[in-house]
Parts: structure tokens; sequence; C-alpha cells
């Protein structure tokens, strides 16, 4: 291994460390392509506008949702909240049936778990091929939420509950 190659490991390295602690909601991303239920955990979900209402999805292309979610017209992210720990925890276990923990209601054609924080299903806009990932941009066409639930939060490789964070002396 040349130079070259050390620092770019090193620099990977430093921002993976980075990115472990920055706080991120968990979502289940979902779709369903050839009548088969398909999902994955991310954390690389981003809103993008409000007019049209969108947003970002970023899938690792060798995740096993990429290929499904690059030939369907739709897909849904669901915003995990801490009730869904156990969806989580599930959708972690390789080669599990992902849909088989929790309640999944089939909606506008994309699995939409009807006990998540929200679900925003999009039709695919657009996508962008960037690295080792695929940016799916959505158009939102539908959106539930609840307004009792508590987001899961990833933080260092760990699950977080960020409604016991001490709250600070005057708002930003």
């Amino acid at each position: 291994m040349d130079a070259i190659e050390k620092s770019e490991m090193a620099l990977t390295d430093s921002f993976r460390e980075a990115m472990r602690h920055v706080a991120a909601t968990v979502y289940a991303v979902t779709t369903i392509h050839d009548g088969q239920p398909y999902g994955i955990l991310a954390t690389a979900v981003s809103s993008l506008s409000f007019a049209p209402p969108s947003l970002l999805a970023c899938i690792n292309r060798g995740a096993s949702l990429h290929e499904p979610i690059t030939h369907a017209q739709r897909f849904c992210v669901n915003v995990l909240g801490l009730s869904n720990r156990d969806v989580a925890e599930h959708f972690m276990i390789p080669e599990a049936d992902r849909f088989s923990v929790g309640d999944w209601q089939e909606q506008h054609g994309v699995p939409v778990l009807t006990s998540a924080q929200s679900s925003l299903i999009c039709t695919v806009a657009d996508r962008h091929v960037f690295g080792t990932h695929t940016i799916f941009v959505g158009e939102l066409i539908a959106a539930s939420h609840r307004e009792d639930a508590t987001p899961l939060t990833y933080f260092d490789r760990h699950y977080i509950d960020i409604s016991e964070a001490p709250e600070k002396a005057r708002k930003i």
C-alpha cells in the first residue's frame, strides 16, 4: 500500500469516526418490487424541498434494497420511534423476514409501518449515483405522523432516547 492509499484510508476512517458521533434519526426505507417487500435501515435521509414536497434517501449500491428501489416507482421512508426499536433490531438480522416484526400495511403500493413516528410515501422523481451510493429523490404523495412519538436516534453505534437529553438554558 502506497502513501496515497494510506492517506485515503486514514481520511475514510476519520470520516467514519466523525459521522458515528453525529446523532441521526433511524428510518426504515421500504418498497415493493415484483410483489416482494424490501427494506433497510438508513440514517442518510433528508428533506429536500417544500415545493414540491420532497426528500432524499441515500442508499448504498450494495444494499439489498438498492436493486428493488432502482426498479420501483415508489418507496416509503418510515421514521422510526422509540417504540419501533424491535423493528430496527429485526431489520439488522441477516436473512430475516424484515416484515415479520411490526404492523406493516401496504399503502400506495409500498410497505408502511403503522406504528412509525411518521411515514412518507414518495414516487421516485430522480436518481443520482455518487460514490458508493445512489441518491433517490422522492416526491411526496402521502404522509402520516403521530404526535406522541419520540424518534429512535442512533449515536456512536447505539440507539439513544433524545427525550432524556438535558434542555438548554436558552433556545437558539
